[in-house]
This record gives C-alpha cells, structure tokens and sequence, in this order.
C-alpha cells in the first residue's frame, strides 16, 4: 500500500512539473516570462535561480570557477554545481545556451 502511494505521489509531481513547462513554453515574450516566475517564485528563489544562470555562460567560456567567483559573487560551491548539471544534466542549460547563440562546446 506504502509503495503504491509513494508512487503516485512521483507520478503527481512528474505531471506537475510537466504543466509547469508547458505553461513556461506557452509563453511568448521573456516578459511573460518574467512575469510569470515573479509571480509563481519567491525573490530567494528568482535569486538562487539567476545566479545559477549567470554561471552558465562563463562556464562555457572556460572561466575558472575562482575568476566566476571574483565577478559574479555567486558561491564556488554553486558554481561546481551548475558546472557538473552543465556536464552531466538532461541538457537543459545547453539548449538554452544553444538558442541564445551562446554554445560554443
């Protein structure tokens, strides 16, 4: 019985997670966008979450994680984070690196 509501409730949370990405693909305009995730995060969640953003691209680059660390503020344990998720993810940060013209792996 434990196992079959253990499961469904991953199941709930997969489908959650789906609706939310299709409401985010259905937006338009990077200020639908903006403006959805003001509406649906916390500012320590929209911080947490553009910090890691702005480690992408330098990562890309190449830049060590100290000279990251010295421009953006952003902690060299995060960094390592995004860095492994930028290595071994889903793919994500790369295609959205991919279509802001910014790839260059």
């Amino acid at each position: 019985m434990k196992r079959r509501a253990i499961a469904s409730v991953e199941t709930q949370a997969a489908d959650a997670l789906s609706e939310l990405a299709a409401a985010l693909s259905g937006l338009r305009t990077p200020e639908q966008v903006r403006a959805f995730l003001e509406d649906l995060c916390t500012p320590a969640e929209l911080e947490a979450m553009s910090d890691r953003w702005r480690v992408v691209p330098l990562l890309e680059e190449g830049v060590p994680y100290r000279e990251i660390h010295e421009r953006t503020q952003v902690s060299v344990t995060t960094i390592g984070r995004v860095a492994r998720v930028l290595e071994r993810g889903t793919g994500g940060y790369a295609a959205a690196l991919h279509r802001r013209g910014l790839r260059h792996r």
